[in-house]
């Protein structure tokens, strides 16, 4: 099975920083700016919605890895862009290109792979796991 997404593709998506989504709130106390997790969210969501257009119904796909530098810390209240770009497609494995942005400056960059896979194959890996 190979995915058809053309290299090239983004997608961009907005979020307000809202107090639950701050380091103060992910257990390091004094830090009420973005947590890394949630920004690492934010752009594993972007990249979800990019693909989610060209894949079939029967198809997912999961994140396998992401590198990212978190460069400047984002106060509760301003808003997030977060941009993906597909820069490659090697059968199942799709790569991007990540990077965020506030409302003043670049917050974050990297790169991240997602591998498509079909929901049944998925989920019956998981019920053997289980098992």
């Amino acid at each position: 099975m190979n995915v058809k997404v053309d290299v090239g593709r983004s997608y961009q998506s907005q979020t307000r920083v809202e107090e639950w989504m701050t380091a103060e709130k992910a257990g390091n106390k004094g830090v009420d700016v973005l947590a890394t997790p949630m920004l690492l969210q934010l752009i594993e969501q972007a990249a979800v919605e990019c693909l989610a257009p060209m894949l079939a119904p029967e198809q997912i796909s999961l994140g396998t890895y992401i590198e990212l530098t978190h460069l400047a810390p984002t106060p509760v209240g301003f808003i997030v862009r977060t941009e993906v770009e597909v820069i490659g497609v090697d059968g199942r494995r799709v790569n991007f290109a990540v990077a965020a942005f506030d409302e003043r400056e670049k917050i974050a960059e990297g790169s991240h792979e997602r591998y498509v896979t079909e929901r049944t194959r998925f989920i019956a890996n998981l019920e053997d796991k289980q098992a």
